[in-house]
């Protein structure tokens, strides 16, 4: 089975596919490639890196892997690893750059991908965009997706429940997404509640200049969980 049965889409996607359509090779101009990150965030891709070729319990899903950067930079980990994105923009530049890796169309909320056959999740950046209201939805999805044992690593602005609804964004385009900083503790509940086990968590406070709190979250199925609904 794949995806959620019976189920329409979102209505927020619509803004956020086209809003990233819009803003992709601005966007690919803009955004720091992994290795140029600072040495925590590139050790918690290594960490989630080695973690999921030990386990050996089949392939990554880079989820929202926009143009493929950090998908391509887990390639070069050793992790046999995919892409999926809301913008089909985004999958096509990804597409070109890294011709080798396989990139597809399509939703956190409904992952075109069997049950019980990734090894790990990737969602780097990627579920701001969803309704804390929604957020079960995904971790749900994320959790069928996942083989028995898989590993999933998220990483994203945290806060105390505010909205941001930028105007525009990426060299000055035209966007109408919201991001949703939701707490820390709310987001360890949710992926609880979802049937994955948060096995490790790190928070990291806003640097000189930022204004936003930064929260890595590392979790898995348990070997023997049952499905959730």
């Amino acid at each position: 089975m794949t995806g959620t049965p019976g189920t329409a889409e979102p209505a927020y996607l619509a803004a956020v596919r086209k809003s990233y359509d819009t803003v992709a090779v601005d966007y690919l101009q803009r955004v720091r490639p992994p290795a140029e990150l600072d040495p925590l965030s590139r050790a918690m891709l290594a960490a989630f890196a080695a973690d999921v070729r030990e386990a050996g319990r089949g392939p990554v899903a880079d989820v929202g892997c926009g143009p493929g950067l950090v998908t391509a930079y887990l390639a070069g980990l050793g992790v046999p690893v995919f892409g999926v994105d809301l913008s089909a923009k985004m999958v096509e530049l990804a597409q070109r750059a890294f011709p080798e890796l396989r990139f597809m169309v399509g939703s956190s909320t409904a992952l075109d991908i069997e049950d019980d056959t990734l090894g790990g999740i990737l969602a780097y950046y990627s579920t701001h965009h969803t309704p804390p209201e929604l957020l079960p939805l995904v971790y749900r999805e994320f959790h069928r997706a996942l083989a028995p044992g898989g590993r999933l690593m998220m990483v994203g602005h945290v806060g105390d429940g505010e909205c941001v609804r930028p105007t525009h964004a990426y060299g000055g385009h035209p966007v109408s997404f919201a991001s949703h900083l939701v707490p820390v503790e709310r987001i360890v509940e949710l992926l609880g509640l979802a049937g994955l086990v948060v096995t490790a968590r790190l928070v990291e406070e806003p640097e000189a200049g930022a204004t936003r709190t930064l929260a890595t979250f590392l979790a898995r199925k348990p070997a023997s969980g049952a499905r959730r609904r």
